[in-house]
């Protein structure tokens, strides 16, 4: 591979256009006013989001596990115990 294939086309012409474009995209971030330190807070705290968020749903699914549990179990119990006592009845002869 020659160094045209891996910049994708004169190296020392994608250094200067990837240069020209990095400082018209920090001009347009500058008037929004994002630094870097306030983006790299904002980016720490959306993945603290979505890790806070993963957790979350792991509570919910185990809050539904719970609340399902309280009603199935008991029933399927029953159900057991019903069936046990029929097949352990003889024959109706």
């Amino acid at each position: 591979m020659d160094s045209k294939t891996i910049f994708g086309g004169n190296p020392f012409g994608v250094v200067i256009r990837l240069a020209l474009l990095s400082i018209a995209v920090g001009v347009v971030l500058s008037v929004l006013g994002i630094t870097p330190q306030n983006f790299l807070e904002r980016l720490n705290a959306i993945v603290t989001n979505i890790y806070n968020l993963g957790f979350d749903a792991f509570e919910s699914i185990l809050g539904y596990l719970l609340l399902g549990a309280m009603v199935v179990i008991p029933i399927w119990l029953i159900i057991r115990l019903a069936s046990a006592r029929k097949a352990s009845r003889p024959p109706d002869v």
